[in-house]
């Protein structure tokens, strides 16, 4: 995908992980953030969300974005790295109006953060 921007701009994707316990496809719908080709995407339920224990226990999934379907590896920033901090700011102002020099919500400010780095190509 050439242009992001357009990716970018919808209000969710859907995010699809082998089940850590099952070996079963499991498809879930979330808010997330677009930076390059990272996929940003914020658990309030932490690292108990089952598709976060999915996602860390299987990196290999896929994220169906505007239309089309990528291929990504699946990572956790560390929670105190500027990339993290970027990601919880990226977040909170497409889904909650956040601004500079104001604090982030609980959900943004707390929540788990998950990376996913997409394929160049559609799957």
């Amino acid at each position: 995908m050439d242009d992001w921007s357009e990716s970018a701009a919808q209000p969710y994707l859907w995010l699809t992980t082998v089940g850590r316990r099952t070996g079963l496809e499991r498809t879930v719908e979330l808010w997330f953030g677009l930076a390059g080709r990272t996929v940003y995407l914020l658990a309030g339920g932490g690292e108990r969300a089952g598709w976060v224990g999915n996602a860390l226990a299987h990196p290999d999934v896929q994220v169906r974005l505007g239309g089309r379907t990528f291929r990504g590896l699946a990572r956790a920033p560390d929670p105190e790295s500027a990339e993290a901090a970027r990601a919880r700011r990226l977040l909170a102002a497409k889904y909650q109006g956040w601004r500079a020099g104001r604090p982030l919500s609980r959900w943004a400010a707390e929540s788990f953060c998950l990376a996913v780095d997409l394929a160049a190509r559609a799957a």
